[in-house]
């Protein structure tokens, strides 16, 4: 298939007089439209100024905004047929007549079919993220099982991401944890190698695993290729859904075993039986009939969306995960589960079948862009009876309590939100709370940490860790690390959103201090311009007892909120947030600069001379000590270089 081009941003318009250049049949090219006379104007007239010029024939359109904003992505078997639909305001909905009223500008992209449109169009939404788009907001990849190939003693383990590696994967998986609980028991029964290749070449014994019954020790020849290779298989064919005779094998060998009085050997199929027993008990309904298939439920109510994916491969449930897309309340359930199918099957491999509890809309161009996509047989179908039937109806009911539980956390989460209105006298419910906290030793390896916080409960997607740069700051100076971090967040907020457009600017923002950190908080603000978000700062009790947090704000008296009040449990787990989240990011940091050797540091010291440095003195502190003459003499460290190292380390 051949892609059409994809610019990050809408390309700047030529003048009217431009033509239009088309490029060989079959390739995919961008439309250069007329700029609008009247930059500012919006609306059907500046849409219909574009008609002239855009073609009878399938593409991708992009609706932009006064400022370049992508305001909605489309495709159409026509695109001339279908923008002039938005030259007028009758028979859109009231999503759609928004959009139109904001359009001020359109760019086209031209594609040889209309499956290659709907391909394209999936692509752009997820990339672009349109306001008036059903958008797919969860979009991390799948982990897979990995039997690498290669290697006379294949290793096992998860992967995620691009399928680079040479082997054979198993999958998806929906969760790490799936994946993991798989990976343990498959272990116990197959007994294959987890460890990389370096550590299984370096290895003179076996490890604990091999102590503890989840490996057969190839590392030290306790098994030889021809019986890994038995092994391995047996590992593919539970993995492809032949796990029934994978069973009767084992069993058969440990009957064998136990006749013959083996008892010890036939323990140890006896327990190999029993990890794959855990593995099928883990994985619930195991369907019969069904070999290969996604089982896509959709439900709707109250203008949210739920939408439960369950994966079946090889006859096993491999896990089930819901997804909540971003829709308008006038969507409907074919356009909701199109855009959905489109979006989610972007980037990952769909499944030979595909069972529906709604019928998407334009089923069969979606059918065969997947196909296309896929290169092989993808079918769509809403089951109306039998297994298949029980399948779907299982993930409509998923998606319905994973829905009923999603609005009853919303709605709790706006009784907190409404208890901070209450509590500290705020115009109106925050959409959007920014905590931030400072952690360091004695003022080493500083770190600054801010956490989200919003309707949906914490956004970690948003959250932001600040390396503290301040060369002039004393060490321990909580106040000036606050600064430098407050100032870094708003200085960028101002250059990237100077509107507050984008939903990125702060409601209300909680400090983990007292009196004095809100004090620089506000006056770090106050130099920036930024006089209107609420801030608060939060400082522990007395003896730092949880329960007994006094509260201060600019012109109010610093209060405590009664014991057991939920907006109290509410604050407290946000700043205990921020809290773990600064102490694991200062961590890290500490622990990666332990890791440092200064001698890195050095200009044209390489792993060559460091190595011959440090067998030379055997440590970096003596190299810090010895003098020009002593470096000198390390064979590849000439005069020069002698003399470079001992002024890093005498600072000259």
């Amino acid at each position: 298939m051949t892609k059409a081009r994809r610019p990050d941003h809408a390309p700047s318009l030529p003048e009217p007089s431009s033509p239009i250049g088309f490029e060989e049949e079959g390739t995919a090219y961008e439309i250069d439209a007329p700029t609008n006379p009247a930059a500012r104007e919006t609306g059907p007239d500046v849409i219909k100024s574009y008609l002239s010029r855009l073609p009878d024939g399938p593409g991708v359109y992009r609706m932009l905004d006064a400022k370049g904003e992508v305001l909605y992505v489309g495709k159409a078997r026509s695109l001339r047929n279908r923008v002039a639909s938005y030259t007028r305001y009758e028979g859109h909905t009231t999503r759609i007549q928004r959009m139109i009223s904001n359009a001020a500008s359109l760019v086209a992209v031209v594609t040889r079919t209309e499956t290659e449109a709907l391909l394209l169009e999936s692509n752009l939404i997820k990339r672009l993220k349109p306001r008036y788009n059903v958008l797919l907001r969860d979009d991390k990849s799948f982990p897979y099982i990995l039997i690498e190939g290669g290697h006379d003693f294949p290793r096992l383990r998860k992967h995620r991401g691009a399928k680079s590696v040479d082997g054979r994967y198993f999958g998806p998986f929906a969760s790490a944890g799936s994946v993991n609980r798989t990976l343990n028991h498959l272990q116990k029964a197959f007994l294959l190698r987890s460890c990389n290749d370096s550590t299984f070449d370096g290895r003179t014994r076996p490890c604990l695993l091999y102590q503890i019954k989840r490996c057969c020790a190839p590392c030290v020849d306790y098994i030889s290729p021809e019986e890994y290779k038995e092994l391995s298989d047996e590992a593919f064919d539970f993995l492809e859904g032949k796990s029934t005779s994978v069973q009767e094998r084992l069993a058969a060998e440990m009957n064998t075993a136990a006749a013959d009085m083996d008892y010890e050997r036939a323990a140890i199929f006896r327990d190999r039986i029993k990890a794959l027993t855990q593995v099928q008990s883990h994985q619930g309904v195991n369907p019969r009939g069904v070999d290969e298939a996604d089982v896509v439920a959709l439900h709707m109510e109250n203008g949210q969306a739920c939408v439960q994916v369950f994966f079946f491969r090889g006859g096993q449930n491999w896990g089930n995960k819901a997804y909540f897309p971003r829709l308008a309340s006038d969507a409907d359930e074919a356009e909701v589960l199109a855009a959905f199918l489109g979006q989610f099957y972007d980037t990952r491999p769909p499944a030979k079948s595909i069972l529906l509890s709604h019928e998407p809309g334009e089923i069969d161009l979606l059918q065969a862009a997947l196909t296309e996509a896929a290169g092989h047989k993808i079918t769509l179908a809403m089951p109306a009876r039998g297994e298949k039937r029980e399948l779907v109806a299982d993930a409509s009911r998923n998606a319905r309590e994973a829905l009923a539980r999603r609005m009853a956390d919303s709605a709790a989460q706006g009784r907190l939100l409404d208890g901070l209105v209450d509590a500290f006298d705020l115009n109106d419910r925050p959409s959007r709370i920014e905590v931030y906290d400072n952690s360091h030793i004695m003022g080493t390896d500083a770190v600054g940490a801010m956490i989200v916080s919003g309707p949906d409960g914490l956004q970690k997607n948003q959250y932001r860790k600040f390396n503290i740069k301040g060369t002039d700051l004393t060490p321990g100076d909580d106040f000036g690390m606050m600064r430098e971090v407050l100032t870094r967040r708003f200085s960028r907020l101002m250059k990237e959103d100077p509107d507050r457009e984008k939903g990125n600017w702060p409601d209300l923002v909680l400090i983990d201090g007292g009196q004095g950190q809100l004090t620089a908080t506000l006056e770090t603000l106050g130099e920036l311009g930024v006089e209107d978000v609420a801030v608060v700062a939060v400082a522990k009790g007395q003896e730092r007892d949880a329960g007994k947090e006094m509260f201060y704000r600019h012109g109010h008296r610093p209060k405590a909120l009664p014991h057991r009040d939920p907006t109290l449990y509410f604050l407290q787990r946000l700043r205990d947030e921020a809290h773990r989240f600064a102490i694991g990011t200062h961590r890290a940091k500490r622990a990666k600069s332990q890791m440092v050797n200064p001698l890195d540091e050095i200009g044209g010291v390489g792993p060559a001379r460091k190595r011959a440095l440090l067998a030379h003195f055997g440590s970096a502190k003596a190299v810090s000590r010895a003098g020009v003459t002593d470096l000198a003499a390390v064979e590849g460290v000439s005069k020069a270089m002698a003399q470079k190292v001992y002024d890093h380390f005498h600072g000259e």
